[in-house]
């Protein structure tokens, strides 16, 4: 037989996989660095965002990858990084980055991670098809979609600081998502990102004292920045705002997780809904949100910027991912990093998170489409309608959010989390709910919000 000489110079496996186990540590630790690289762009623009640690976020992505491998039985290759979910509950809570207010949020994230293992623990004892058919793609699709929608005006705010480095960003994610080749596809935001910096550095726009004076080694969080500093000094009523405003947030980030999971199922060609068991992986990922959240971090999510090398590399070892992991904790004991993080012009931040942000909405509508959610029927047309209604017209309305007083407590409710909350019990309420969820059909029928 002769020999192709095109073929790789290591060994495949079953099914015309690349047999890792063959590849070597120096390929192995390339592969790793690689998964890094991809998870990187999003991951650190969420404490970009929001005033949250880049140090403690790195951290614990790398933490939160760990512990959701050892919950998985390490069989799944998923990395967790910051979720975008989550963006409109810290606005909400601290709208302007406020140092004392993010515990708060960050306190609201971690209730919303103990979502996850109740789910969990209800998928193991009635099965996934039962607690799923609270959760279709009617209530969903319209939450992601309200998601992207109300963070848009922050967007526009950042990029209005500078018009012109905002628009160089947004060309590069958008030639990069379009034309790019290989890694750089996998990567757009993140080439944004380092492009309209590199300008912006250029054009005199960016103050690198900070990250002259910052140290290269260092602790990844500070005790203030963490939930247990607000124990023995806590507004009680804040806190529950905070809780109630931001868990319901989860009810869309838990199906984002099934459509990640699907989509690695249908990548790898293993059918991880039922081995390890959606329970394990849901439990992995809720845990991983609030230990990340706890410590001042933001709330964990598996990565679809990872599933897009595997299929790349065509590598499915999870040993590969938790290199990645092992690199994202070493990167959070540098402040120096972190520095040059919380130093990026507010306009390449818009820029990038203005495609980001529509992104969310027009994977919400994909969400809907490839679910085929028939909108002739008038119980879909009212839910679909409430929930995008109430998200984006409490959050646009003068006073931002629904206030409840109860007693001495006051309850302040996002319109995220009224239309949430609506959306479930419309659809458990109202005749002809006949959603069906396939625990066998690997084939990713959820769509994710990252690029």
């Amino acid at each position: 037989m002769k020999k192709d000489a095109k073929a790789p110079k290591f060994a495949l496996g079953e099914e015309g996989l690349f047999d890792a186990s063959k590849l070597g540590t120096p390929r192995m630790l390339v592969l790793g660095i690689q998964h890094l690289f991809a998870m990187f762009g999003a991951t650190v623009l969420v404490p970009a965002l929001t005033g949250l640690s880049v140090s403690s976020t790195l951290l614990f992505a790398g933490l939160g990858t760990l512990l959701f491998h050892l919950l998985a039985r390490g069989k799944v290759p998923a990395f967790l990084g910051s979720s975008f979910a989550f963006l409109a509950g810290y606005m909400t809570i601290a709208p302007n980055k406020e140092p004392e207010l993010l515990p708060y949020a960050c306190l609201g994230v971690a209730f919303a991670g103990l979502l996850y293992v109740i789910l969990a623990v209800l998928i193991k004892a009635f099965g996934a098809r039962k607690v799923m058919r609270f959760f279709p793609p009617i209530v969903t699709g319209p939450i992601i979609i309200a998601i992207g929608l109300t963070l848009s005006s922050s967007a526009i705010d950042n990029c209005a600081s500078c018009w012109w480095i905002a628009l160089i960003a947004i060309a590069v994610v958008i030639v990069c998502n379009i034309w790019g080749k290989g890694m750089i596809k996998i990567v757009p935001i993140l080439a944004g990102v380092i492009v309209s910096y590199i300008v912006a550095a250029f054009a005199g726009q960016v103050n690198f004292d900070a990250v002259r004076e910052a140290a290269w080694f260092g602790l990844p969080f500070k005790g203030s920045e963490t939930v247990f500093s607000l124990f023995g000094n806590m507004d009680k009523t804040l806190a529950l705002s905070a809780i109630i405003t931001i868990v319901p947030i989860s009810l869309a980030t838990m199906v984002e997780h099934i459509g990640d999971i699907c989509a690695i199922s249908s990548t790898t060609g293993r059918n991880y809904i039922a081995d390890p068991g959606l329970h394990r992986t849901l439990l992995g990922d809720g845990l991983a949100t609030t230990l990340a959240a706890l410590f001042g971090a933001p709330a964990n999510t598996t990565y679809g910027e990872n599933t897009g090398v595997l299929a790349l590399t065509r590598v499915f070892d999870p040993r590969v991912v938790r290199i990645a992991a092992y690199g994202a904790i070493l990167l959070s004991f540098s402040p120096k990093f972190a520095a040059v993080i919380a130093v990026m012009p507010p306009a390449v931040i818009g820029g990038v998170s203005l495609v980001l942000y529509g992104m969310i909405s027009a994977i919400g509508v994909r969400n809907i489409v490839e679910n085929k959610v028939d909108f002739t029927r008038s119980r879909n047309v009212i839910i679909a309608a409430l929930i995008l209604v109430l998200a984006i017209g409490v959050a646009f309305s003068a006073a931002g959010a629904i206030v409840i007083h109860a007693g001495a407590v006051t309850i302040s409710l996002s319109g995220l989390a009224i239309a949430a909350i609506v959306g479930i019990l419309l659809n458990a309420l109202l005749p002809g709910n006949d959603y069906v969820f396939d625990t066998e059909d690997t084939k990713p029928k959820y769509g994710t919000y990252k690029v």
